[in-house]
């Protein structure tokens, strides 16, 4: 078949259903083909006449003609044409394109995909939205992403690149959407108005919180400067303090949810937080702070993976990293932000590891205490690192590093190893005050002992404190 001749299309009938799909599955092969399909598809308004076939073979229970649809409409999706997608998604025929995706001929039966769309995922109006674009947006968004994730054939028979234009469809409607939301003013305020209203019923306030991570999720498509607009925009309408409210919640997915859009806040501006963080020292009780509020969650997470203390540990590394700090004559954000932790947080921090460290050994070796100490051992390590003047002066008052190395006796031989890092890391600083600190309060005495008791069972830990003396072997400039 020619390349450079027009295709014309068969008369779209019943009886040339086996016709069309040749052709359009032949028409696959190269790209030139591929496009002139496309454009005699939308010129001749054909998508909308094999749907009108499409109603007439079910109600004709014709399956050879459905299993014919259902090839020919997975072949149009390959041509990955935009304006073939605007014919098949509008809310006219969008139902009528995933009927014809539920005969496939290698399934036993139909699948029931309008069924599931139509009655099991009605999209909820946590707050009603007067805006009938919105809707239908929303609408059409989560069909198409349906249709994508669930009702077409898996990636290993797609391939990865040739459903770029539908990856793009969704991806600007999601833009779209958070245009739409962000532009009503009033939509917004009554959602953080009943977020934050003590009133609200705990399964209200989910719908609001899950419905609110959706909306920062879609932002993921944003533009960077189109994605600072959304933030300031969210936090001039009080995201943080509603957050405040939510990641405290006994409901479990309001949590993860919270701790979501904590995360999508962070990432991308961690100022936003230090700053509304630094605004509540003169005006909130240290236990409603921001930042106390996550480390209490990250102390008091009950999943036995500890996955949101895990992610919690995240943001406040993010948080307490210099890196991303400000720094300028008139922003003083590093000084003020690790003034503020060191003397608002950091013992809310710690407390856990001081309760577990105040006798010879570990106070409780359960596995989930164990991995929360290994967590604030990791951050803590990361404070040694970066925070150089504050985290000495809290390690020198508090005697941290004794009450860390009495983790040396504990059963679980990952703890073990995260305590010696910390002291790794405090003794690679080659600072004077850690070495007379160290050689004064005898601290390597629960190493040395560590060694002797492990006997050459754990290789692991054997290397690890061999190397740590090794290191003080080489450098010179020390007096340990």
């Amino acid at each position: 078949m020619s390349d450079s001749g027009p295709i014309e299309l068969p008369p779209c009938e019943l009886s040339r259903l086996e016709e069309i799909n040749e052709l359009v599955a032949s028409s696959l092969a190269t790209a030139m083909r591929k496009e002139k399909l496309a454009v005699a598809l939308e010129n001749d308004g054909y998508i909308r006449k094999l749907l009108n076939l499409f109603h007439m073979c079910e109600d004709l229970e014709n399956s050879e003609g459905l299993h014919c649809l259902y090839e020919t409409f997975k072949n149009i999706f390959l041509l990955n044409k935009n304006a073939l997608f605007e014919v098949m998604f509008c809310e006219e025929t969008i139902f009528d394109v995933v009927g014809c995706l539920e005969y496939d001929p290698s399934s036993p039966s139909p699948k029931r995909h309008r069924q599931y769309l139509k009655q099991l995922a009605r999209f909820k109006e946590v707050i009603p939205i007067n805006n009938p674009e919105l809707l239908a947006k929303i609408h059409q968004t989560y069909r198409v992403q349906y249709i994508q994730d669930v009702v077409l054939p898996t990636p290993s028979v797609f391939e990865d690149n040739m459903l770029s234009t539908l990856s793009s469809f969704i991806f600007f409607n999601k833009v779209e959407i958070v245009t739409l939301i962000q532009e009503d003013e009033k939509f917004l305020n009554e959602l953080f108005s009943q977020l934050t209203d003590d009133a609200t019923d705990d399964h209200k306030r989910r719908e609001l919180v899950l419905f609110l991570k959706e909306f920062c999720n879609f932002s993921q498509n944003l533009q960077p400067q189109a994605k600072e607009t959304f933030y300031k925009t969210l936090s001039s309408l009080g995201i943080l303090p509603a957050l405040e409210i939510t990641l405290a919640a006994d409901d479990a997915q309001t949590k993860t949810a919270s701790i979501d859009i904590l995360t999508y806040i962070v990432e991308f501006s961690p100022s936003v937080v230090r700053d509304y963080t630094l605004q509540q020292i003169n005006n909130t009780d240290e236990d409603q702070m921001l930042i106390n509020v996550v480390i209490e969650q990250m102390i008091c997470d009950t999943d036995p993976e500890l996955g949101g203390a895990v992610q919690l540990m995240g943001i406040l590394r993010i948080l307490l990293d210099p890196e991303n700090m400000l720094t300028s004559t008139n922003k003083s954000e590093k000084t003020d932000f690790l003034n503020y932790f060191y003397k608002h947080s950091v013992h809310i921090l710690i407390a856990p590891l001081l309760a577990n460290t105040a006798e010879e050994r570990p106070a409780k070796e359960d596995y989930q205490t164990v991995q929360l100490l290994s967590l604030i051992l990791e951050l803590l390590s990361f404070c040694v690192e970066h925070h150089t003047y504050h985290i000495k002066n809290c390690i020198l008052n508090k005697d941290l590093l004794r009450r860390i190395l009495v983790l040396m006796k504990c059963r679980h031989k990952f703890l073990v190893l995260c305590a010696l890092r910390f002291m790794r890391k405090i003794i690679s600083l080659k600072d004077e005050f850690y070495n007379r600190y160290i050689i004064k309060g005898n601290l390597f005495h629960p190493v040395i002992d560590a060694f002797i008791q492990n006997n050459a069972r754990y290789n692991l830990l054997d290397s690890a404190i061999l190397e740590l003396f090794e290191f003080i072997k080489l450098v010179s400039n020390t007096n340990l």
